[in-house]
């Protein structure tokens, strides 16, 4: 997703779970996982990225680890950047990968559901043979990026790159609507998991922060 959709739905699926200022971390966090340095290039985990679909459910559920980990310590800031990650990765699942086209797959064309009807959820697509993310054929995919290049660049790059099979905007076309409401889906459920059984000190402590 580019980073205006992160921000809209990280803000829609966690309104009124957070403070304002601490909602602003969790989207801080999130956002800088698209930093070109530090979070593109040799971290397919952080976007489900090539394929790297193991790696990148370790790496959602690593920075589920370090949320328990900073709030047992009485740490809220680490732990609101922690999570800012962990949905980061979950909305580039939908965005990245052919989970929306193939669960489209089982309508006939012209008879989609409403966007909102998709289900993020099913484990026969999550862990399925069938399920592919786009992989970045370095240097040209960078150049995709560029508006005055992309037109010229995207024709030469193969079918199976980030570059054709992403969901990342609107102007990908209808199937973006879909993992935007998936992504909304899988982010408030992964906000569930995290704070499932926590004692009331410790959601406290990671939803508004230190007083």
């Amino acid at each position: 997703m580019l980073k205006p959709y992160h921000r809209a739905i990280t803000t829609q699926a966690l309104a009124g779970q957070f403070s304002g200022p601490a909602l602003k971390i969790v989207i801080s966090a999130n956002l800088r996982q698209d930093h070109w340095l530090r979070g593109q290039i040799g971290h397919d985990e952080f976007h489900f990225d090539c394929n790297a679909f193991d790696a990148g459910w370790a790496y959602l559920e690593r920075n589920r680890l370090q949320v328990r980990a900073a709030l047992a310590a009485g740490q809220a800031l680490p732990a609101q950047q922690a999570f800012g990650r962990l949905t980061h990765v979950a909305q580039d699942l939908y965005a990245h990968s052919n989970y929306v086209a193939l669960w489209l797959e089982r309508f006939p064309q012209g008879k989609w559901p409403p966007p909102d009807g998709i289900d993020p959820f099913d484990d026969g697509l999550l862990r399925g043979p069938g399920l592919r993310s786009g992989k970045l054929y370095y240097p040209l995919e960078i150049l995709s990026f560029v508006p005055i290049l992309k037109e010229l660049v995207i024709p030469r790059l193969p079918r199976d790159s980030h570059a054709w099979m992403n969901l990342d905007s609107p102007g990908r076309g209808p199937k973006f609507a879909y993992a935007f409401a998936a992504a909304v889906k899988r982010t408030r459920y992964e906000y569930e998991q995290t704070v499932r059984d926590l004692p009331s000190d410790s959601l406290r402590l990671f939803t508004v922060g230190s007083s």
